[in-house]
């Protein structure tokens, strides 16, 4: 009888225990003002819960933070504040720059999550360094790849940091204005994540598993607050510009043209979770410039948005379709360049043009924009988006009407079913049909379970243009089983030939895609090795009339380092059908093409390096070797830099490509030398050169940006363009813009 009472003591002891340990983080609701100095000494913080005891997830899961983060959370009526103690072991940081929104990995950081539905899939983040440097972003999808982050959306909040011999300290304040969330809301759920470079750990305030991403946002800890949060008062922002420019054309021999703008963006709250942005004549030509690629592939590839119109709750209208993705590629892969295979809407459509004097695509003034988006309720979110670009008569281009609708509703824990409606309508007959519209009409269902162990999608998507086409239809489905020992993927596509998104993104039609991945994980107990990763990989196409027109298959392995280098190499057979007859050497047609209607068999080793990214030196390295088509080739992309902490980075990217065919022999590059000073928080000059060998092109831009107040800037824009055949200037502008957001 002793013995039985003492086993239910112990197990009364134990649940106690439990129930303590997974009792909510309590956000306190304070009535005095806190002082941002990064020091922690307002009487507000000492009474505070401390959210301490973080976990590791890196190098080992299974661990307890070496040197350990305590959090504060506290609220008023208008903003939410958030303070850090990071203990560490000096005072040695790793910091980039003074840059804004820098990625995380490889230096020391501090993140922040708020996800304010509590739905596990979207959430709002927020980053600091020792510097105080910001960071800002949105989260979606579950946050599950490094593709699933925005960090192009910018807003305002503040950040104060100072520190000490065995610890840093951040003192944060957003403003509940500037996150979205249900009025009277009592809780969220909230993820803090940091990475030490001394101690050369990750570490979290929730434990989860090394396989899945630290950022995934299915591992996050209830916070309750003390008081309701309402409605943050009159949310109303004003981003009023002006904007200049001298632009010359050396080609055409026409004099310099000089022109003159203003416009403003807006940004209106409807509710707490609803949001109007709203821009006027909008000027981009602050937007950093694209990175060139060479692409190689028959097909066109995507380039990220970076237009703040586009940005907030994005994942709502581009998140339809279905996206290329490797579960083994190293954290420093993104979604965001190249990897789309097909999506009903692409956001950089809107604002491009078809010069009819060259026939190339040109930048095209939007008249306005209108978007509607954000949460209804906790489970449904709206998407409403209506842009006017403009007529331009010189060049030959029609405006053209976009207008996209999309709804989403969270089905069971964290799935959803979401609809899609795209349109494009142009006054020019013969352009998209007899009357210039085309239409997208979709559904999906998106999985992805309680601990993110599966993840899945099938949608159907069908087009409407106004003369009636077979087979206008886009089906695609994926499943992905991931779990600390075993990652499985399955997924296929399916367009038919007449499919037809002129607002989307659709590189090729008329074939059908599967691409089945499997791979088993390893976490030796070593001192060099903390994951090793082996599989297997199959990308193929078909055509009903054709066959085989695509593949690509092998093994992999990835090794990851306990310094953090990380090597994915892979052995792969490749087979390519032409179409077409194909300027594989990328020649513009100055040497012959290979022969449409043939096919080839060919094998390459490929592999991705990343260097220790703490370093003052750190490189990511891209070799392909081996046979391609009927000869071969020998190519590297990648890039390299060197910190020059904490006043910036230099770099080099680059991609060189060596091919030899029976048609001849070509090296193809691309070479991106940049500089980015960061002279301090608020002044930044960003230089990148960029020489390109298929264009015979060499471009100069140079970028000042002056952030005189939060969100407020002034920039001036250099931009230059010689012929490197005959090194005469092509053309050359100067930009001038000044934006100040204001807060009504």
């Amino acid at each position: 009888m002793a013995y039985t009472l003492k086993i239910y003591f112990i197990f009364f002891l134990f649940s106690i225990t439990q129930a303590w340990a997974q009792t909510p983080y309590t956000v306190k609701y304070i009535q005095t003002d806190i002082s941002l100095d990064g020091k922690l000494e307002e009487e507000a913080w000492q009474k505070a819960e401390v959210m301490s005891g973080f976990y590791q997830y890196f190098p080992n899961d299974k661990e307890k933070a070496k040197y350990d983060t305590e959090i504060r959370i506290v609220n008023d009526d208008k903003n939410i504040y958030v303070s850090g103690k990071l203990y560490s072991k000096g005072k040695k940081y790793v910091i980039p720059s003074y840059k804004r929104d820098f990625r995380a990995g490889g230096n020391d950081n501090v993140t922040v999550c708020f996800d304010t539905f509590s739905d596990r899939t979207n959430a709002f983040m927020f980053g600091t360094n020792p510097y105080g440097v910001q960071r800002e972003g949105l989260l979606f999808n579950g946050g599950l790849d490094n593709g699933f982050l925005n960090l192009f959306w910018d807003n305002k909040w503040e950040v104060k940091t100072t520190i000490e011999d065995n610890a840093w300290y951040f003192e944060a304040k957003i403003p509940l204005s500037t996150l979205r969330y249900k009025d009277g809301s009592d809780s969220w759920y909230f993820k803090a994540y940091r990475f030490d470079t001394q101690a050369n750990e990750s570490t979290l305030n929730v434990a989860m598993p090394q396989s899945q991403i630290i950022m995934a946002i299915g591992y996050s800890d209830k916070i309750i607050f003390e008081k309701p949060l309402k409605k943050a008062g009159g949310n109303i922002s004003i981003i009023p510009y002006i904007a200049g420019n001298v632009t010359k054309d050396f080609e055409s021999k026409s004099p310099s043209v000089n022109k003159a703008g203003i416009g403003f963006d807006a940004k209106v709250g409807i509710s707490s979770g609803l949001n109007l942005d709203i821009t006027v004549n909008p000027d981009f030509s602050n937007v950093e410039a694209d990175r060139q690629i060479v692409n190689l592939t028959r097909f066109d590839v995507n380039l990220p948005e970076q237009r703040q119109f586009f940005l907030e709750n994005s994942d709502l209208f581009t998140g339809f379709g279905t996206v290329l993705s490797n579960p083994f590629l190293p954290p420093t892969g993104s979604l965001a360049v190249g990897n789309q295979l097909y999506s009903p809407f692409f956001s950089r459509n809107i604002g491009i043009g078809k010069d009819a004097n060259t026939g190339l695509s040109v930048q095209n003034r939007i008249n306005y924009g209108l978007r509607l988006s954000g949460k209804v309720s906790n489970t449904l979110r709206i998407g409403v988006l209506n842009t006017q670009t403009a007529n331009d008569a010189s060049r030959g281009i029609v405006g053209d009407n976009f207008s996209v609708l999309a709804v989403q509703k969270t089905v069971f824990q964290r799935s959803n079913i979401a609809a899609i409606f795209s349109n494009r309508f142009s006054n020019k007959a013969n352009e998209l049909g007899s009357r210039g519209v085309n239409s997208v009409a979709g559904l999906e269902y998106n999985l992805l379970s309680k601990n993110n162990k599966w993840q899945g999608k099938i949608f159907y998507h069908t087009s409407f243009d106004e003369i009636r086409v077979k087979n206008a239809f886009a089906h695609g489905a994926f499943l992905t089983y991931n779990t600390k020992k075993f990652i499985v993927r399955w997924a296929h596509d399916w367009l038919g030939k007449g499919f037809n998104s002129a607002v989307g993104f659709v590189p090729r039609t008329n074939f059908i895609h599967i691409n089945p991945t499997i791979g088993k994980n390893y976490f030796p107990k070593s001192k060099t090795f903390n994951r090793i990763s082996v599989g297997y990989t199959l990308d193929q196409y078909f055509s009903k009339t054709i066959g085989e027109t695509d593949r690509k298959t092998g093994p992999f392995v990835l090794v990851a380092f306990q310094n953090t280098m990380r090597v994915l190499a892979s052995v792969n057979q490749n087979f390519t059908y032409l179409f077409n007859d194909f300027d594989v050497l990328r020649s513009n047609k100055k040497l012959p093409s290979l022969a449409k209607n043939t096919s080839y068999t060919y094998y390459t080793f490929e592999s991705n390096f990343v260097s220790d990214l703490r370093k003052k030196l750190f490189v990511i390295v891209n070799p392909v070797v081996g046979q391609y088509y009927d000869g071969q080739i020998a190519s590297v992309t990648g890039n390299v830099n060197y910190r020059l902490q904490p006043y910036g980075i230099l770099g080099m990217t680059y991609s060189y490509n060596n091919i030899k065919v029976s048609t001849g022999k070509n090296k193809v590059y691309v070479l991106g030398p940049s500089l980015d000073l960061t002279l301090s928080k608020k002044l930044f000059f960003t230089n990148l050169v960029q020489y390109n060998s298929i264009i015979k092109n060499f471009n100069i831009n140079s970028r000042l940006q002056y952030r005189f107040a939060p969100v407020s800037d002034l920039f001036l824009v250099y931009t230059d363009n010689y012929n490197t055949e005959t090194w005469m200037p092509k053309s050359r502008a100067v930009f001038f813009k000044l934006n100040y957001w204001l807060s009504l």
